[in-house]
């Protein structure tokens, strides 16, 4: 959250090198500039890569600790959009660093609600943002607001330095670095995403009232990257997390758009997707540079006022819990916190945040949804994809019950969760949304990626780009996670979300061959798209509409379904479907049930299985609606995986260490029987 309310300014990208790439994308060749991406063999800004990183069947690098980097733009944004992810890490004593790239001083007015405007004063602001965010990570880790931080300066590459605070409880650890940009140019204009799209610019720091750093710093793109990447080395975090990099389009007047505090054209704060933006490309360096291979890394990327569009998907336990850690950020002006410039944000603090018409806080959506493993059910053990450092890699359940070494299946720069088809032979399809090029200044593309497993059971061929639905550069970066069914017929059908907010397709025949994309219009959808057979063996692709649950056929849009409105993703399993309603705790199903499966977030659904996460955010399993015993005993990251029959399920994921679990739980249940016509467990 930018702290200033009017604070919109554009967010141009930078312009493709030539029409051609649009044909290419379009076609399903790859051809992109890229930063420094794994197969370049060097880190140059400038450099052109035209395949995506091989697959070297290598085993991958395995994290040794778990750790949590986030890198935020503005003070506030990891409370308003990360959380409660952000403390169900914490609460597993996770350590915790929070990285914050602008200065947070907007125009320098703290706001008092109810009181005249106050002088502005951007140093003092952004002292009073930063004293707000150590009062709440103090009552995160259990201690009391005002605890004392050790604080110290930070040296950095090219001779830059950052002032970081640190706090320790009980062994838990946060500590906070302050990069302090300036959030907009001495032209007016908004700092970071010029820096993005302009080579050559340079920007100022905003040093804090009362800051260690005593001086004012410059940056360019390239300094903010290897600033970036030189964090990512010092830390070596095996969980990132940052903002959405490629936000919705948003048709709104000039009135509404202010208003919504968005970019033009996009659901989201400029600085929002600029950030984000130089996180994903200095991850992909950090990646690519690593002596020892990619790092063992996951990344998870928060939608930011995209959830002032779309239903809110927290019930309200988990509400109050997320809302309550805003209360010491934006704090009072009596509050007796020491500090000479302000005790927070003061335009936040209280229940404002919850009053707010925005309700930023009322929901926490992911860019890239979907389960983090793909499952491939193969005899008595599993075989599991997923991403790491950037990169997909593929891991087999051992003897013991437990996944064995991670194998490097390469495809880099990747997004976060791939989809997963297997052909009527046995061999499997890994699809993967891939950063195609992201260029501060150049080319910004994304595209589909292909890997086809050459016999089964056995190793890969290259990588293979299956394009864009969109064939212009700036609606590529909108285009969905993909998902993926095999018909009865042999025919592997892939979907994904497109800039238009629908879906489009494109179709494998048996023999190899890929119909061009198709758009089977519909929508406006969420990501997190569910593609299935039904009991007859049709294909339906359902999504989570604004009012409604939506679905299609390979031919196109169906007419939405009745009943209630969708929070988020939805399942599928034996015909029926199973989603939470907004704001609820409870869970719905098509065929009239309410499941006794108090939660929130989506759930995975095969067979008589249901997995979820519950009020607390731990996983749960119910089988035929009764409890199963037990759980993973691992801390889960969004997006488990969830395979089954009649007999018996197999749940997995990965943990904030970025090492996969696996969970098998008896065949036993617990004996709670069924109460009334409805079907809920007591």
């Amino acid at each position: 959250m930018s702290g200033s309310s009017n604070d919109a300014a554009a967010n141009r990208p930078g312009r493709a090198s030539a029409p051609r790439r649009r044909a290419l994308l379009g076609a399903g060749v790859l051809a992109a500039a890229t930063l420094g991406f794994p197969g370049s063999g060097v880190s140059d800004s400038r450099t052109r890569s035209t395949m995506p990183a091989p697959a070297s069947g290598a085993p991958a690098a395995e994290s040794a600790r778990p750790l949590l980097l986030q890198v935020l733009a503005h003070p506030d944004d990891d409370l308003y959009f990360m959380n409660p992810d952000t403390q169900r890490a914490l609460a597993a004593k996770v350590p915790v660093v929070c990285v914050y790239v602008t200065a947070g001083e907007a125009d320098g007015v703290n706001r008092i609600p109810g009181q005249p405007l106050p002088a502005a004063d951007r140093e003092a602001y952004s002292a009073a943002r930063h004293q707000g965010l150590r009062q709440a990570y103090a009552a995160l880790l259990g201690l009391p607001v005002f605890a004392a931080w050790r604080t110290r300066i930070t040296q950095l590459p090219g001779g830059r330095k950052a002032e970081t605070a640190t706090l320790e409880h009980q062994g838990r650890t946060v500590e906070l670095v302050f990069l302090n940009l300036a959030m907009h140019t001495l032209g007016g204009h908004q700092a970071v995403p010029a820096l993005w799209r302009e080579r050559g610019l340079r920007l100022r720091t905003a040093l804090a009232a009362g800051s260690p750093l005593g001086s004012v710093q410059s940056y360019d793109a390239e300094g903010l990257l290897s600033v970036l990447v030189g964090l990512f080395a010092r830390y070596r975090p095996s969980l990132v997390q940052t903002l959405d990099p490629d936000p919705d389009i948003q048709h709104s007047d000039t009135r509404t758009r202010i208003r919504d505090s968005e970019q033009p054209g996009y659901s989201d704060h400029g600085d929002h997707t600029a950030v984000a933006l130089f996180t994903w490309a200095a991850l992909a360096r950090w990646a690519d540079s690593a002596v020892g291979g990619p790092p063992p890394f996951a990344v998870t990327a928060f939608r930011g006022y995209y959830n002032n569009h779309w239903p809110k998907n927290l019930p309200a336990p988990v509400l109050a819990e997320k809302a309550e850690r805003l209360v010491p950020y934006g704090a009072a002006p009596d509050w007796a916190c020491g500090n000479p410039s302000g005790c927070g944000d003061y335009n936040v603090g209280g229940d404002r945040p919850l009053r707010n018409r925005k309700g930023w806080v009322r929901a926490t959506h992911h860019r890239h949804p979907g389960p983090r493993l793909a499952l491939a059910p193969g005899g008595r053990r599993l075989t599991a994809y997923g991403v790491l450092g950037m990169r997909a890699v593929r891991w087999q359940e051992g003897a013991e019950g437990e996944f064995g070494a991670a194998q490097d299946l390469g495809g880099g720069p990747l997004a976060p969760a791939v989809g997963f088809a297997a052909l009527d032979d046995g061999r499997h399809l890994l699809f993967a949304l891939r950063f195609s090029a992201l260029d501060p200044g150049g080319g910004n593309l994304r595209e589909i990626v292909l890997l086809e497993q050459r016999r089964p059971g056995g190793p890969f061929a290259a990588w293979t780009g299956l394009g864009n639905p969109e064939s212009d550069p700036e609606r590529t970066r909108r285009v969905g996670v993909p998902v993926a069914v095999t018909a009865p017929d042999g025919r592997v059908h892939l979907f994904v979300r497109d800039a238009d907010q629908g879906v489009s397709t494109r179709v494998r025949t048996p023999d190899g061959e890929w119909s061009p994309w198709r758009g089977l219009g519909g929508g406006p959808v969420q990501d997190g798209l569910t593609a299935t057979l039904t009991p007859d063996g049709a294909i339906r692709v359902y999504g989570a509409g604004r009012a409604a649950v939506l679905q299609w056929s390979p031919e196109g849009f169906l007419p939405p379904l009745a009943g209630p409105v969708p929070a988020g993703g939805i399942a599928a399993a034996d015909g029926r479907l199973l989603y939470r309603a907004p704001a609820s705790e409870e869970l719905l199903a098509s065929r009239g049930e309410r499941l006794h499966f108090p939660g929130y977030g989506p759930v995975a659904a095969e067979g008589p299985y249901v997995l979820g996460r519950d009020l607390g955010g731990a996983l749960r399993m119910l089988r035929d609606g009764r409890p199963v015993p037990g759980g993973p005993g691992a801390a889960a990251l969004d997006g488990a995986a969830l395979v089954a029959d009649g007999k018996s399920a197999a749940a997995a994921g990965l943990g904030p260490d970025a090492r996969p679990w696996l969970w098998r739980p008896g065949r036993g249940w617990d004996s709670a029987g069924i109460s009334g016509a409805a079907g809920t467990a007591t």
